[in-house]
């Protein structure tokens, strides 16, 4: 049998709910993402609190609510204490979402399903991995190595390897094939014929417009807003697509030189930019060239003002504006409130660029036709005043008093308890004389040492040492005192930092001075709710930039990669019904779309084993250079080791000869560029490539083979026999190499 893999859906299928999965490989249990939702609401997790304890590693792949959300609640409440795998942006700004989530609910409720301390205890277990970094699992993962891949969705987002006995499970949800302005696309030659594949149903249904077109159309949207005096409000979410819809704006008012003002607006908007900076490596090939030629940041922005408090906006000089505020389900942040104000103009937009969570104010909005009239709960923290002030201190002081009353007695039990067992063991009222002779007589000479003796006392079993310990200076001293250790005074800069903010100890200090301000305002407050209703009369707009590939580039994708086995996961029934009908007919006959908790057995049909090569065997073998590798033919038989493994041995009869194999993937665009230097006039015509006047090449697959790249190709070359078929053949084999 092949590696052992199960699939157990926790959240997230046949419906837009967050993504949780538990993966099995051979009885290693990976969880992979932990997402919640804005509603924050706890039932969705109890399918992983009845697993979280038996998980042996969590990977993450995207820095957003929906893959990571659940996670510090998790790690408090429901006993997850596994290793946590991701890249360094999704661990930076996954940490940052958190943050922004947590001081934009506090702001307007009692939330208390977990704190800012454990956002850090959660964050702290997490170890950071590079694109293409193969990670050897140790202990209970012998064996399994896993990989970090683009995915092209978000910044750090990530498209997971998985391998076990040179089998590959592929987990990749929430990809994207285009490059875009901050991220480059999936590289699909990666992922081609995995065991198991595990994606997203997510945008089965919908098809997208060209990017320049959208682009357009969607500067010009807003452009057309602010010249009729309204203003924009894009909901969008902390640390993710929010960084393309920047470079969007800030190219587009550069190259038009608009003056109207723009500003970014979240608790950590200052803290996620600073982030974004250092993460160039990570970004589109575009803006890695762009700083290596000119040293300028794309994420320097010129254009664009960060902002962490809504006071600042208020502040803000009269006019047309754009405001990209979190978060983008309207549930609570600053874009909640600045819709409620901004919604009853005519002249406002709300542009929309993701499609909202499901039952959230968002989604409401985005209805066709949208609603005339919401219901909004307007919420607010103040201070307490008066009466509720001086009954709130007078509560605090009980607390206080009995929590001293329960550790003083505590304290007393304690004590009563080591006395009574000093009484046990020794009368103190009574002397051994034969016992304090011994003690005055011990001495450097004696084998014992005691400074001070007192008549009658007998220090307590448990105590460290006697009553009244001597500890002898041994300072270095010289003319001028005491010698001292410089180090001893230096302040360390983790001190410092942890000194300077002791909540988010994670980010080096660097949280916003306004969220800074929010979290250290130890002031009494309580949160005081109005319900309104809101008339609607500002235009809504929805336009997709959520950076996923769409349906017709998925099934293309699904096609090239051609797995053995797929799982179908997060999408709605219908789009997760049409996408599996699709993959039945076109890419393999083995497509699974669980239900939540229903574990399915996608263990491989192959067989694989674990073979020893002998030396002699090995001495025989006559290697070829094939790029980075070295290939061979091998002849051998199976036989066994004195211990009983499986080893393949030199055959005992002379082995029959081989037929000579072309081995290597001709590139037609490649070998076209390669005869044109060549001086061979050539051009493409009809899929064929047209060599000279007379040879045509063609490339044709093994049509039994979904995918095509990866089975048996042909080269086909037709023309008759003249020096130009002659010449062109051998520039033909120069491309491979002969085995």
């Amino acid at each position: 049998m092949g590696t052992s893999v199960q699939v157990t859906p926790l959240c997230g299928v046949y419906n837009e709910n967050p993504l949780s999965y538990l993966v099995s490989i051979d009885g290693f249990n990976f969880l992979i993402d932990c997402g919640w939702n804005d509603h924050f609401d706890p039932s969705l997790l109890e399918p992983l609190s009845r697993v979280a304890s038996t998980v042996d590693a969590v990977l993450l792949s995207h820095p957003d609510t929906l893959h990571l959300g659940a996670l510090p609640f998790a790690m408090k409440q429901l006993g997850l204490s596994a290793v946590v795998y991701s890249t360094e942006p999704v661990y930076r700004l996954g940490l940052l979402t958190m943050y922004d989530q947590y001081l934009s609910r506090k702001q307007v409720s009692d939330f208390d399903l977990f704190t800012l301390d454990d956002i850090d205890s959660a964050f702290q277990n997490v170890t950071r991995l590079t694109y293409a970094q193969n990670h050897h699992l140790s202990g209970k993962g012998e064996g399994i190595v896993i990989s970090p891949h683009v995915s092209g969705h978000l910044l750090g987002g990530t498209v997971w390897k998985i391998t076990k006995d040179g089998e590959d499970v592929i987990y990749a949800v929430d990809f994207n094939h285009r490059k875009e302005k901050h991220l480059n696309g999936i590289n699909q030659a990666s992922f081609v014929r995995p065991a198991v594949l595990i994606t997203d149903a997510y945008n089965a249904l919908n098809n997208q417009p060209y990017r320049r077109q959208k682009d357009k159309e969607f500067t010009d949207t807003i452009k057309k807003t602010l010249r009729s005096d309204g203003n924009v409000l894009l909901p969008v979410d902390t640390a993710g697509r929010v960084l393309e819809l920047v470079q969007i704006l800030e190219s587009c008012w550069a190259d038009e030189n608009l003056n109207y003002p723009i500003f970014f607006l979240t608790y950590v908007a200052s803290s996620t930019i600073d982030y974004v900076k250092s993460f160039l490596e990570w970004m589109s090939d575009s803006i890695a060239k762009s700083f290596e030629k000119t040293r300028e940041n794309a994420f320097i922005l010129k254009r664009i003002t960060l902002l962490v408090n809504k006071s600042e906006l208020d502040n803000a000089p009269d006019g047309p504006k754009v405001v990209l505020a979190s978060m983008a389900s309207l549930e609570a942040g600053f874009s909640h409130d600045i819709f409620v104000e901004w919604a009853t103009d005519p002249k406002n937009l709300v542009l929309f660029t993701e499609r909202a969570q499901f039952g959230t104010l968002a989604r409401m909005l985005q209805a066709d036709p949208p609603p005339k009239a919401v219901k909004v709960t307007m919420s607010r923290r103040v201070p307490l005043v008066g009466e509720e002030l001086i009954a709130y201190e007078e509560e605090q002081n009980r607390i206080r008093k009995d929590e001293a009353l329960k550790a003083s007695l505590i304290k007393e039990e304690e004590s009563k308890s080591a006395q009574g067992a000093d009484v046990s063991t020794s009368d103190p009222t009574v002397v051994d004389a034969s016992n304090t002779h011994s003690l005055l007589d011990a001495g450097p000479h004696g084998g014992g040492y005691r400074d001070m003796l007192i008549d009658g006392f007998t220090p307590p079993s448990t105590s460290a040492a006697p009553m009244f310990p001597f500890y002898e200076n041994n300072s270095d001293w010289d003319d001028f005192g005491e010698v001292i250790n410089p180090d001893d005074y230096v302040i360390k800069d983790a001190d410092m930092d942890q000194g300077a903010m002791h909540v988010g100890g994670d980010m080096d200090g660097k949280l916003d001075e306004g969220s800074a301000s929010l979290i250290l305002d130890t002031r009494p407050s309580k949160v005081v709710a109005t319900e309104l209703t809101v008339q609607v009369k500002c235009s809504l707009i929805y336009m997709d930039f959520e950076g996923r590939s769409d349906a017709r580039s998925i099934k293309s994708i699904l096609s090239h990669m051609a797995p053995l086995k797929l799982v179908l996961v997060h999408g709605t029934a219908e789009a997760t019904e049409h996408l599996k009908q699709h993959c039945l007919t076109h890419v393999c006959p083995h497509v699974y779309a669980p239900q939540i908790e229903e574990t399915i057995d996608v263990t491989s049909d192959l067989c694989a084993y674990k073979v020893q090569l002998s030396e002699k065997l090995m001495s025989n073998v006559l290697f070829k250079k094939l790029g980075d590798y070295e290939i061979a033919w091998v002849d051998s038989e199976a036989g066994k080791t004195e211990n009983g493994a499986l080893s393949l041995l030199p055959i005992s009869t002379p082995a029959p000869p081989h037929e000579s194999v072309l081995v290597g993937d001709l590139k037609m665009a490649n070998f076209k560029q390669f005869l044109s230097d060549n001086g061979v006039q050539v051009e493409f015509a009809g899929g064929a490539l047209r060599c000279g006047e007379y040879v045509t090449l063609r490339k044709v697959g093994d049509a039994s083979h979904k995918g095509g790249g990866s089975g048996t190709q042909q080269i086909v070359i037709e023309g008759p026999l003249c020096e130009d078929y002659y010449k062109i053949r051998e520039y033909l084999y120069s491309q491979f190499y002969l085995l």
